[in-house]
């Protein structure tokens, strides 16, 4: 059976830096001493340094003033539905397209494309985003294509074991894969601290790949779904008329910590029965990593690719675990690896990886 492999891996985020505005934008939103105190504590812990936004931020913030330069985010007032989709449609096209520069594809690598997989949990739109890069990239018109929506943060990983099948099934098949996610366009106004710290977590991002049967980059070795809680409420995504609703509970760290230790020795046999070096998790938040590090009974520097990816990024949805997998390529090493991404369910999705030197 044919293998697949991720060659290399392109990601692009916006300009704005919001980290320092949400955070202030979000603790004006509390109302009483004892949860202010605990959302400075949650700050502090955090450990994002940045994250990045469709939107600018507000250069003179006030109390009461919108948190952005174009009041998108304006107290009393956040934007219905179909403002955010607008918003989306406006910003996402220009950030696909800069995942995809990243990837610096040549003519001949354009023309070899055959399948097209579009990864995006945070916008809808047709024309779609995959339409816009057949007609933008000059892809052929007879290119497959494929939508992976609504799937939160482990959307990537259905995208990449996609990508797996189509290689496998067409040994000559090249395969780029685009995640694009604006979260920032989905803040709730709330007086719920559990959603509030959303305004913590959450940025932008896109991440492209190609994924082919050339033995050059990350060997894509095996697929798991892990159903980590038998609680669908943990993490919820749902659609309203103020936008999409994203629920992430304080009981998911651990939950996934129990459901992880209880499968510890099963995932690592995923690697073929030899020794796991290289981590990418996906991080979505401080506490997420801890719980895995602590399941998995993982050194301290096991995680560090998605440390720094949170600390300079935070959490963009089904892009983040492409981000890490794009500095585990970057460093050079070597090895048996595991990945694992986290979303709706609660669901675990894991993978399986080979990176040769």
């Amino acid at each position: 059976m044919t293998d697949a492999y991720v060659n290399r891996i392109g990601t692009a985020v916006p300009a704005n830096d919001v980290h320092e505005t949400f955070v202030a934008f979000a603790e004006s939103l509390i109302t009483t001493n004892r949860e202010r105190a605990l959302f400075r504590r949650m700050v502090e812990r955090g450990q994002i340094d940045h994250r990045w936004s469709a939107l600018t931020p507000n250069p003179r913030p006030r109390p009461g003033a919108s948190v952005d330069d174009a009041g998108f985010y304006t107290p009393g007032a956040f934007p219905s539905t179909g403002d955010r989709m607008k918003t989306y449609e406006t910003h996402a096209p220009a950030l696909t397209l800069d995942a995809v520069a990243a990837l610096e594809l040549d003519a001949a690598d354009v023309a070899a494309v055959s399948h097209l997989v579009v990864i995006t949990c945070t916008g809808f739109m047709a024309p779609g985003l995959d339409l816009m890069l057949v007609d933008k990239l000059g892809l052929r018109p007879d290119v497959e294509r494929t939508v992976v929506g609504f799937m939160g943060c482990y959307a990537a990983m259905n995208g990449l074991k996609l990508a797996r099948h189509i290689v496998r099934s067409e040994p000559s098949a090249k395969v780029l894969v685009v995640s694009v996610e604006l979260c920032t366009l989905h803040l709730q106004e709330t007086g719920s601290l559990e959603q509030i710290l959303s305004f913590l977590v959450f940025g932008d991002g896109a991440a492209a790949a190609l994924v082919s049967a050339e033995p050059v980059g990350m060997a894509l070795d095996r697929f798991e779904t892990v159903l980590v809680s038998e609680d669908p409420e943990l993490i919820t995504w749902t659609i309203r008329d103020q936008g999409f609703d994203m629920v992430l509970s304080g009981k998911v760290p651990g939950a996934l910590r129990g459901a992880l230790e209880g499968r510890r020795q099963a995932l690592f046999q995923a690697a073929d029965g030899e020794p796991v070096s290289l981590f990418a998790i996906h991080p979505g938040g401080r506490s997420v990593l801890d719980a895995v590090e602590a399941a998995l009974q993982l050194p301290a520097q096991a995680l560090s690719a998605s440390r720094e990816v949170l600390r300079a990024f935070g959490n963009m949805s089904s892009a983040t675990i492409l981000f890490v997998l794009d500095r585990l390529m970057r460093r050079g090493d070597a090895g048996k690896g595991m990945a694992m991404a986290f979303g709706p369910g609660l669901t675990a999705e894991t993978l399986a990886f080979t990176l040769k030197a």
